[in-house]
């Protein structure tokens, strides 16, 4: 892993403001979070088929804890509610950070998704990591112990992350009465096959169950891209 140390943290952040201040002119700015495909599961009679599988492509983001939301945000700060994600309870926030990885690279806008974690996360794309110059674990969510270390940047603040930097791993949401459908448990790896101009398999999809769960894939915008999903015909899921 490559770590950030013996920083000057005022001489970094006044540098970083007077870049992006330079060269990032509206907040808002960036690549959207999430692009959508819903197809259903081919071949599946509609009487009996779970929910419509979601493929969805997640961007850069990150997870924040209440202390490091107050940190970056300010004393009392909430995440505010942008737009709702497809998983019930979810939503993108309003607020954005700065991503400041080894030598002083960064990556502004990265958005902070809700609710509150108890331990801040950010989730990275492999070509982020390369840009940032870190070297990205894979790992599925909430699985931090030993991963990258970064700079998290603010409008009222700044904070040295010193574990939670990850590629997250493709993986699948369902509820169990999906699994059921499926035949498969918690964990458990699945094939996405993936049709169209560009057809891919990504294999190694990992399983997670939970009663308020809908079905849904998460890859990232690297996956996403070297399929082209965008412009899929179809998909689908299998062991």
């Amino acid at each position: 892993m490559i770590a950030v140390t013996e920083v000057d943290r005022g001489a970094i952040e006044q540098i970083v403001r007077q870049t992006l201040s330079a060269h990032v002119l509206d907040g808002q700015a960036g690549l959207p979070l999430i692009r959508r495909l819903e197809l259903l599961r081919p071949g599946q009679p509609s009487a009996d088929a779970p929910n419509e599988l979601v493929v969805n492509i997640s961007a850069r983001h990150l997870h924040m804890c209440a202390a490091d939301v107050e940190a970056l945000f300010g004393k009392g700060a909430k995440l505010e509610v942008f737009k709702p994600l497809y998983q019930e309870g979810e939503f993108a926030s309003q607020q954005m950070v700065t991503v400041i990885g080894p030598r002083q690279r960064m990556i502004p806008n990265v958005r902070v998704l809700g609710p509150m974690r108890k331990a801040t996360q950010v989730e990275l794309a492999f070509t982020d990591g390369i840009s940032l110059g870190i070297d990205l674990p894979v790992r599925i969510s909430g699985d931090l112990d030993g991963t990258a270390s970064c700079w998290l940047m603010g409008p009222a603040g700044m904070i040295e992350l010193k574990q939670g930097v990850i590629r997250a791993r493709r993986h699948l949401h369902m509820n169990p009465a999906e699994a059921a459908f499926y035949g498969v448990s918690n964990g458990d790896l699945m094939k996405l096959r993936v049709i169209g101009n560009c057809p891919t398999v990504l294999e190694g999809v990992v399983v997670r169950i939970g009663e308020k769960l809908k079905l849904e894939i998460h890859i990232d915008t690297d996956e996403g891209n070297s399929c082209n999903l965008a412009k899929a015909e179809k998909v689908m899921l299998y062991r």
